[in-house]
């Protein structure tokens, strides 16, 4: 007998206001004078049932299940991870839309793209010293040119960002566009891969729902749970299936190294080139919850740093992140994924931080590939806000002096690890940084050193990691002080 698990979803949002959901039922007449009319493209109302409303929804694909027309419908300005089958009960298909004409359809995208850059503030200009916040405040001088610091702030706020996530509910997220290295969202995706394929996967103790397609067999889309070995990640169709593997299966941890342990916490390094089936198998997964991910062909470039939790099973795997063996952008991290089960225990900002631990053991300044995913730019910002603040409140004045020693954004970006041009953005999006009497200032309240003071639940603790650098194969760009 199957022990039941327990099953992770998506968080419930924020309640809107409620509109009663009128059950069409059984009347196939009314049902079927809107059935020739709907087609991809349309858009119809659907009723939303974490949000208890009907949202505007589009409708991306139609199927017959067991003679019953069920819709894909994407939720219009919400991520595509919250993308569902649905049935006519859900729909208010007295709005029912059309599919737009190519006209109105730059129209519409128009007004999407006004709508979202509402949601995104704009870069923050220095203030001058008039505006600068009362109360108790820390004044630290930035010894950089004038000049040159004012024209890397600009270049910095015409850098296009990405959607500021942090004032909208998880659900809210619109979806955004182009990622580098043909990396798409919703607006690029291949029709086919706009669907989620996959319903359900059992991973170790848990049952998970997918977020977004992943190109698993095809043979696998009709189970209606795809299981997963914990260990080895190798996928299988049926709970038998499972069960013979693991008879043979002698991995209780990821394939690789163990560079770090910290009580039941681990790393295992893994070469994407050595451990091959292992890599393609871990990209398949994480494809179900990342949208950007397009990494699954070719991992041979990569490494893959799986972090676990460990007991007398073996080492469970809580997520991972990926890096380039040889960056000439100096990228520190590819791509990073916690397990839904794991999400909002910290391990994001852990894992971000072990990151920026592997470029400080390397001698090198680090930065993510960007653009970022909508979680991931505020895991980054949380942590550069974060590590910015943990480096001035340890920049304290010499003895016998009252004013704190002046200190440059590249003194920052070097005891951080974290790249300039990132200072600078964490910067600004803090509003820290002031023009005062021909020279700039960072400007810390009280109040904002306390709110990221030693906030975070876990730390990398350095004397834990055992690891060695690997000598590059071909010279790389080596991080100069301007």
């Amino acid at each position: 007998m199957v022990q039941k698990m327990p099953i992770v979803t998506e968080p419930v949002q924020t309640k809107l206001t409620e509109t009663p959901l009128e059950p069409i039922g059984p009347l196939d007449t009314k049902v079927m004078q809107y059935l020739p009319k709907m087609a991809e493209g349309c858009r119809v109302p659907v009723f939303m049932d974490d949000q208890q409303a009907f949202i505007p929804a589009e409708i991306v694909s139609i199927r017959e299940n067991a003679g019953v027309r069920e819709f894909y419908i994407h939720y219009v300005n919400y991520n595509r991870r919250l993308d569902e089958w649905v049935k006519t009960d859900r729909m208010n298909l007295k709005e029912l839309v059309p599919p737009p004409s190519a006209s109105s359809s730059s129209s519409t995208s128009n007004n999407v793209s006004q709508e979202i850059s509402r949601t995104v503030p704009s870069a923050t200009t220095p203030s001058t010293s008039s505006d600068m916040p009362l109360g108790n405040t820390t004044t630290f001088v930035l010894s950089d040119d004038a000049e040159y610091l004012n024209s890397d702030l600009t270049q910095t706020s015409a850098i296009s960002p990405l959607t500021d996530c942090s004032t909208t509910t998880m659900a809210a997220i619109p979806p955004t566009k182009t990622r580098g290295n043909g990396n798409n969202h919703h607006s690029g995706v291949h029709s086919v891969t706009k669907v989620k394929n996959i319903d359900m996967i059992h991973l170790g103790r848990y049952f998970i729902k997918p977020w977004y397609f992943s190109p698993y067999p095809e043979e696998l889309t009709s189970c209606p749970v795809v299981y997963i070995c914990e260990f080895c990640l190798k996928y299988c169709k049926d709970v038998d299936a499972i069960k013979r593997h693991r008879t043979k299966c002698t991995l209780i941890h990821p394939p690789g190294n163990e560079i770090y342990r910290n009580g039941t916490t681990s790393f295992f390094e893994v070469d994407g080139r050595k451990n091959k089936a292992y890599s393609h198998n871990l990209c398949l997964l994480a494809k179900l919850f990342l949208d950007h991910k397009t990494l699954y062909y070719d991992t041979d470039p990569f490494m893959f740093y799986i972090l676990t939790e460990f007991d007398a099973q073996g080492f469970h795997i809580v997520g991972y992140f990926s890096k380039d063996k040889e960056s000439n952008e100096d990228y520190n991290l590819s791509c990073i994924l916690t397990l839904p089960p794991y999400q909002k225990k910290g391990y994001g900002h852990f894992m971000i931080e072990f990151s920026y631990t592997l470029s400080k053991l390397e001698g090198k300044i680090g930065t993510p590939e960007k653009p970022l995913s909508d979680l991931g730019l505020l895991s980054y910002r949380r942590y550069w806000s974060e590590a910015l603040m943990e480096a001035l409140l340890n920049h304290k004045p010499k003895d016998g002096d009252l004013d704190y020693p002046s200190l440059s954004i590249n003194d920052l970006s070097e005891i951080t690890a974290i790249k300039k041009e990132d200072v600078l953005a964490a910067l600004q999006n803090l509003n820290v940084i002031r023009y005062q009497q021909g020279s700039y200032v960072l400007s810390i309240t009280k109040d904002l050193f306390d709110s990221y003071h030693d906030k975070r639940r876990l730390r990398v603790n350095s004397k834990s990691l055992v690891w060695t650098p690997k000598l590059p194969t071909k010279p790389i760009n080596q991080f100069q002080i301007k």
